[in-house]
């Protein structure tokens, strides 16, 4: 708890350890927190260099705990000014920033990131960086977006920011495909499928994209990506997502991945079938995903057809747009 002041575990048990007593010899203190001697005087040490604990005049060798209201406010206190004047120099470099990239030179438009690690890092950056939405669209053998499951992902979207992906069919068919990609729709990010996109591509606020260039799976080069910054190409790239997007099918997948059926309706089950089915896996791929069997997949997609009145599955397919089963806006 009191790591934001610089404390580690091992100085924060030592300083507990001697507000609980108030004052201790080294020996003493070291048998309450299982250290050695020498271990709990430099956690001691430490402890005098920030404050926290001092060393008894009357009795050497004996240590005396400071009031934590005073000293944990005094450290609090100069945290919060470090704080203060790094979001002032924070501030000051964004301000320079903008001024220095008001007209950029024709060479700062476009950056090439060489190296699994750099390439990596650069899409971390662009999601953490992102303040209103990021567009993606992912292949089935990635080299930059490793998937929608990324943690990064889940801190901008619990930031408000608004996710838009279009994955290759080919994803679905990872192992644990579409558990990710329930996980992602939980998060009430919006996901759509085609059945190939034309390359890989992570665009945040409109204004920064990433395009890989090379698959890990290349045994002639390194991976690498282009950095785009705001230009036409960059415009040209948002243009292109929103292309794929419009042409991409919507996917629904159930809350619940075991519900109950419903007598007068599909369960969400059926609706997870359905949605996989119209994204164009076949009986044997949905049933792999959905961990169910074949059967029991086609069984479901018979009981569907009886309940709508239909003869074939396309038929179904229009019925279940109608009803509103399956999601059936397909614009931006």
């Amino acid at each position: 708890m009191l790591g934001a002041i610089g404390l580690d575990e091992t100085h924060e048990s030592a300083y507990r350890a001697l507000v609980s007593v108030g004052a201790a010899d080294v020996p003493d203190l070291a048998r309450r927190l299982t250290l050695g001697e020498y271990d709990t005087e430099r956690a001691l040490r430490r402890l005098e260099r920030h404050g926290l604990a001092a060393q008894s005049s009357a009795r050497p060798g004996r240590w005396i705990a400071a009031p934590p209201g005073v000293a944990l406010g005094a450290l609090l206190t100069q945290r919060r000014h470090e704080l203060e004047k790094a979001e002032l120099a924070a501030a000051m470099l964004a301000e320079e920033y903008r001024a220095a990239a008001a007209e950029p030179a024709v060479h700062d438009l476009v950056e090439v990131v060489t190296g699994a690690a750099a390439v990596s890092q650069r899409f971390l950056q662009l999601q953490l960086g992102a303040r209103e939405e990021v567009w993606a669209l992912v292949t089935g053998t990635p080299a930059a977006v490793t998937g929608v499951e990324d943690d990064p992902e889940e801190q901008a979207a619990d930031r408000g920011v608004r996710y838009r992906s279009v994955l290759e069919r080919s994803v679905l068919d990872r192992p644990h495909g579409v558990t990710e990609l329930s996980a992602v729709l939980g998060r009430e990010e919006q996901v759509r499928v085609v059945d190939q996109v034309p390359t890989e591509l992570v665009i945040a606020d409109r204004t920064l994209a990433l395009v890989p260039l090379a698959s890990h799976a290349s045994l002639a080069s390194e991976p690498a990506a282009l950095v785009v910054r705001a230009s036409g190409l960059l415009e040209l790239l948002s243009a292109l997502f929103e292309s794929v997007w419009r042409e991409a099918l919507p996917v629904h997948l159930g809350a619940s991945r075991v519900t109950e059926q419903q007598p007068d309706g599909p369960d969400d089950t059926d609706l997870e079938v359905l949605s996989l089915l119209l994204a164009g896996l076949t009986d044997a791929s949905v049933a792999k995903q959905l961990d169910l069997g074949l059967r029991t997949v086609q069984r479901r997609v018979k009981r569907l057809m009886e309940l709508t009145g239909v003869t074939t599955r396309l038929q179904l397919g229009w019925h279940a747009y109608e009803r509103g089963w399956v999601a059936r806006e397909r614009q931006g």
